[in-house]
């Protein structure tokens, strides 16, 4: 038995977009629970959940923490999401693992589109959740306009349990609507607070709410409902019984309100989380894969099962090494033991099992079903495989990452940089799996991609912090390519006599444009034995090498065939490097015979934003030479679908939020080559060229 039943634990993930208070109210959750004696706040630096230093600089959540505490006999597992859009690929990596939710509104700006997607996932992931309005204590705060947005933008069906008392400045406590009971706080953050009976001037709209909220909660389950439809009212333990029921089925949100920062709210908040939210023997079974046979096996959140769990998470440290988080969805897992990873084919040893606090970590003996606990220095298990017993092996599905929307090349300080460079950004790719990195083959640029510009900068912040590896961040070179419109013979001979053994190689080649995408073809027309046939494969490698190097600008040239038709040579001074050297003449001739041009790299990008910014952002497509193919209205928002030169994107996530205020979304996909228009190309060229020239001058 673990030290809580399975039945009082609840996974519980803080979610919204960035700037709603998040960390704070995790804080005021760790403050109020005992876990830490002084309530921390994330602007002076001295939050529990923000510890990485890229997070204090710049006072926001860029990578999901861990916590936990206790609560009137329950155990809540509490995960702190980033909200931003360059972090929150992490938030869904977390939620994948996740029982239940608190999902944070802005008492002054409401639903923004970080919550819209994170509610989501909610959905996805089929989550229970309820809602904070938080910062009621702000200039502006409104309780019911939050409530309203949330029904607007998110499709929820909201159901206030609580009323503010007061607002703004005079925010002092909540209505409970339950029990019909006020709750004053004092002014001294402690989190204490007083109960009272609901003031003359907030009764009667207490009890119209209270008729509104007993209706929706009656619909929770038939029963509920037959008995209100009798008796015309429910008893407290009736509605606390319709509310968690509903609630776990998703029929409805209960809202909340209070200030995370002068910690009013907080404790009635995490009574509803114990009273309305799921344990994990709430929630449907695990379901998995057998990887021998692939048939649908499940798991049910129970100590008696088989051993399981899926890895959400992965950080690295130079001196810890490697730590794994896991979420136990089945059996017991002790200390000093050894499990296995499906994913991987291979067995690790666990050594000691920790709870995470923060930055801290705390040693227990063994994790049951439902626990999230940390491991560190397994070998081959990263983020998304599975670990169980081997005797009984379930593969889980993780939750598939988003995709990088922004790229940069990166270019190493030193060269002892650059050798370290590889293994940095390996242990960097394990703790973010949605950073990519890969070598252009074309730009010979090494380029490393993510969620934003800044998502990238804190990764370089933290290969240097962490690994001693300085880079600089540049915008990428466009893998621009070349092709022909035209057709040509034309012949290629080589002939050096220098005495002694000289060199001769001579062919006619017909060059000939093939389809967009088809690539190269050679072909072997010679007869009657004018070339040997030993020297042919050294013509076809002379051609492909030539346009390697490209015509105009120096970029690799596709989609073209060429025939090898006539040719002579020698019977002393002959050789394949002769040959290849010939092959590369007849290239570059025919190249300037069969009108090259210029081809730019297209991709499809899905562009979401508010209704209100909609003009601007097609306008601006427009002045990128981008086609607007389709658009579709959603909640509050349009979702823009467009085909434009990528030259013209290679920083639009940094534009898109400007425009947008940092509300809109975009993803984008290599679509397909086309040729860049003749006014431009020209430029393209000149500068390529005066890149060359300056490249010769430094050597």
């Amino acid at each position: 038995m673990g030290r809580y039943e399975t039945v009082k634990l609840r996974n519980l993930g803080i979610v919204a977009h960035g700037g709603a208070g998040k960390t704070s109210l995790c804080e005021a959750v760790l403050f109020d629970t005992g876990m830490v004696d002084r309530l921390g706040r994330v602007d002076d630096g001295t939050s529990t959940m923000d510890f990485e230093p890229e997070e204090i600089k710049r006072r926001i959540s860029i990578t999901s923490s861990l916590d936990h505490c206790e609560w009137k006999g329950h155990s809540v597992h509490i995960v702190d999401t980033p909200g931003y859009g360059n972090f929150i690929a992490d938030t869904r990596a977390c939620m994948r693992t996740l029982d239940c939710a608190v999902v944070i509104l802005s008492a002054i700006s409401g639903v923004k589109v970080q919550t819209e997607e994170v509610w989501q996932w909610a959905n996805e992931f089929e989550i229970p959740r309820i809602a904070f309005v938080n910062k009621m204590d702000r200039e502006r705060a409104n309780f019911f306009r939050a409530i309203d947005d949330m029904e607007k933008s998110l499709g929820a069906r909201g159901v206030a349990v609580q009323i503010p008392l007061g607002a703004e400045a005079d925010f002092a406590g909540v209505i409970d609507l339950v029990r019909m009971k006020a709750y004053r706080y004092g002014a001294d953050l402690s989190g204490t607070f007083q109960e009272a009976e609901i003031p003359g001037e907030y009764l009667a709209e207490a009890k119209r709410l209270r008729e509104l909220m007993v209706e929706t909660v009656a619909e929770a389950y038939d029963a509920l409902t037959e008995k209100f439809l009798d008796a015309g009212e429910l008893s407290e333990a009736e509605i606390l019984d319709g509310l968690r029921v509903g609630t776990i089925r998703n029929t409805f949100t209960p809202v909340l309100c209070g200030s995370a920062v002068m910690n009013i709210g907080v404790a009635q908040l995490l009574d509803a989380v114990c009273d309305y939210l799921p344990s994990p023997l709430d929630r449907t079974k695990a379901v998995g894969i057998d990887p021998g046979t692939e048939q649908v096996i499940e798991r049910a959140p129970l100590e008696s099962e088989p051993f399981s769990a899926l890895v959400f998470k992965t950080t690295s440290d130079p001196y810890t090494g490697k730590i794994t988080i896991f979420r136990v969805y089945s059996g017991v897992l002790n200390s000093d033991s050894t499990v296995y990873n499906p994913s991987k084919g291979v067995q690790e040893r666990i050594g000691q099992i920790y709870e995470l606090e923060g930055k801290k970590q705390h040693p227990i003996k063994q994790a049951v079903a439902g626990d999230i606990v940390a491991v560190s220095k397994l070998k081959e298990t990263v983020t998304g495989d599975t670990l169980c017993d081997e005797a009984k092996p379930i593969l889980y599905e993780p939750a598939q990452p988003l995709q990088p929307v922004i790229s940069y090349a990166i270019e190493p300080k030193t060269k002892n940089d650059e050798d370290k460079i590889h293994s940095a950004l390996h242990r960097m790719i394990e703790e973010e799996p949605t950073l990519e990195s890969h070598r252009d083959t074309q730009t010979k640029e090494f380029i490393i991609s993510g969620m934003g510009q800044v998502h990238l900068e804190v990764i370089v912040e933290k290969m240097k912090r962490k690994f001693g590896v300085e880079v600089l961040l540049k915008t990428p070179k466009v893998p621009y390519l070349e092709t022909i419109r035209g057709s040509a013979k034309v012949q290629g001979k080589y002939k050096k006599q220098s005495g002694g053994r000289g060199q001769y190689g001579d062919c006619w080649i017909e060059l000939a444009p093939m389809p967009r995408g088809e690539g190269y073809l050679f072909e072997d027309k010679i007869v009657g034995g004018v070339i040997p046939r030993q020297y042919i494969p050294a013509v076809d490698k002379g051609i492909q090498d030539a346009a390697k190097e490209g015509f105009l600008a120096g970029n690799q040239v596709v989609d073209f065939k060429v025939a090898l038709l006539d040719g002579s040579f020698h019977t002393v001074d002959s050789s394949e490097m002769a040959f290849k050297v010939a092959g590369s003449m007849a290239f570059k001739k025919a190249m300037e015979l069969c009108k090259p041009v210029l081809l730019e790299p297209i991709v499809n990008m899905k562009i979401t934003v508010p209704d209100e910014n909609m003009g601007d952002v097609i306008g601006d497509l427009n002045s990128r030479r981008g086609k607007v193919v389709g658009v579709e209205p959603k909640a509050n928002s349009q979702i823009i679908r467009t085909v434009v030169p990528m030259a013209e994107v290679l920083t639009y996530s940094n534009d898109l939020r400007s425009m947008t205020s940092d509300r809109g979304l975009f993803s984008s996909e290599f679509s397909h080559y086309e040729e860049v228009p003749s006014h431009l190309a020209q430029k393209i060229i000149n500068e390529a060229l005066a890149q060359k020239g300056n490249n010769h001058k430094s050597a």
